[in-house]
């Protein structure tokens, strides 16, 4: 069982050491990325100001590339599914949280706690207040560590599956319903949008669900023990 307990947590370091770098490298990348759109004011995206078509390209690649890089490491550190899910959001987790923190250590940004943010790009914009995804993550970051630090199996049960999937297209539908009635006027409808009001109803009911259908796992799931 130590030497069980001693290998979970070495992984645990290790996964945690590669979301805090990778976090830099992101934070980085966007920092850049504002100074050439908004070289008057990087702490200031919106109105919003269109990416060449080369940088878009890229930038859709790269979110790409992020979820596939946390993927892979969950897969090397775990075999169970569920772990490798646990795995996952953990790093998914530390991933975002540390973002936001590296860009608040690096340009002082955000500026508040409901600033708007554009949080993903497919499969089209996502908008909506950085604290929203942040607190997305802690719930991930939270389970998943005490899903990987546990000493039974756990399983995601048909409820608990609901209520996950549930909450996760509710919270996704509070993201992406911002910005569906520009999607008929193509690219230039959103060239200088500015936020509006967010759908906070949908967004808490949606982590509400979310957080059920986890700690469901978390307690029902328990199948055997190690």
């Amino acid at each position: 069982m130590t030497h069980i307990m001693s290998t979970v947590q070495r992984n645990m370091i290790w996964l945690f050491l590669f979301a805090f770098a990778m976090a830099q490298v992101e934070a980085a990348l966007v920092i850049h990325l504002r100074s050439l759109y908004y070289p008057d004011d990087p702490l200031s995206i919106f109105p919003i100001v269109l990416m060449s078509h080369r940088d878009l390209a890229i930038e859709l690649v790269r979110e790409l590339a992020t979820v596939l890089m946390i993927m892979a490491v969950a897969l090397l550190a775990e075999r169970n599914l569920t772990r490798i899910f646990a795995a996952f959001v953990f790093v998914f987790g530390l991933w975002d949280i540390f973002y936001y923190v590296w860009l608040k250590i690096m340009i002082g940004w955000p500026t508040s706690w409901l600033e708007w943010d554009v949080l993903f790009l497919i499969p089209w914009p996502w908008f909506g207040p950085w604290i929203c995804p942040v607190l997305i993550a802690l719930l991930f970051t939270l389970w998943g560590g005490w899903i990987l630090l546990s000493s039974s199996v756990h399983r995601f049960s048909r409820a608990a599956l609901a209520f996950f999937l549930l909450g996760t297209l509710l919270a996704l539908a509070s993201f992406l319903l911002p910005a569906v009635t520009l999607l008929p006027g193509g690219e230039e409808a959103f060239r200088g949008y500015e936020p509006g009001s967010f759908l906070w109803g949908l967004f808490l009911t949606g982590y509400l669900f979310m957080f059920i259908g986890l700690f469901k796992v978390a307690t029902d799931g328990i199948t055997s023990t190690k």
